[in-house]
């Protein structure tokens, strides 16, 4: 189906679901940086599925050109949609979609959909094409952009005993003296995150390392 057409379908499936009130509610709660429907996670969920159902998901080639269309869209909901349908697709990503999900990073950047792409998209990624992980890695953490490097941290939440510790090391050491709450958040999240596997491994590290108050806190919050 052609692009357009694909969101034009996607917007009569959302328009009618519209709550003014709660939009209002869901803009304030992201620093009103975003407008929305005022459609909540769990319904939104619902329609995707029930139009995904109906119109199908495109062709990998349109993949890219499809989220930038979504992410231009003013309504939020619109890139979390993009987000889910991206994710459709992480079974057999190709190496060139780094490019892609380090677009949808840097554009319209705010956590509730960086965090989305690090731990599912980014770090999924990484799982099959690992060799490419360290220079990407160093590559946002040179870049100065705050989203970049926070994905840097995050992306292996979900490795569990997978967990790469020496990169994680590095990621932490290169940032843990940034002043940004995202980063010094970031940090604790994905420590606490691993310490559900290895928790002797985060409290030797913990206790070896100089990290910011907050970082440390979130780190150890189910350890003490």
């Amino acid at each position: 189906m052609e692009v357009d057409l694909y969101i034009n379908n996607l917007t009569e499936k959302f328009t009618p679901q519209a709550n003014p009130e709660k939009a209002v509610q869901m803009s304030r709660y992201m620093k009103n940086l975003f407008d929305y429907y005022g459609i909540q996670a769990t319904l939104r969920r619902e329609l995707s599925r029930s139009f995904i159902k109906e119109e199908g998901i495109p062709v990998k080639s349109e993949l890219f050109e499809t989220l930038k269309k979504l992410w231009a869209l003013p309504k939020r909901e619109y890139q979390y949609f993009g987000m889910e349908l991206a994710a459709k697709f992480k079974r057999k990503p190709e190496v060139s979609d780094i490019k892609m999900f380090e677009w949808i990073i840097l554009h319209k950047s705010w956590w509730d959909t960086v965090d989305f792409i690090a731990a599912n998209l980014v770090g999924n990624y990484f799982q099959i094409y690992g060799q490419q992980s360290q220079k990407i890695m160093e590559d946002w953490l040179d870049s100065g952009n705050i989203w970049l490097q926070r994905t840097s941290l995050i992306f292996q939440l979900k490795y569990k005993a997978s967990t790469n510790t020496a990169l994680l090391s590095r990621q932490i050491d290169a940032l843990r003296h940034s002043k940004e709450f995202f980063i010094k958040k970031a940090i604790g999240w994905a420590l606490r995150e691993y310490a559900k596997t290895n928790p002797d491994w985060v409290r030797q590290f913990v206790s070896q390392t100089e990290l910011s108050t907050l970082s440390k806190r979130e780190a150890l919050k189910r350890l003490n």
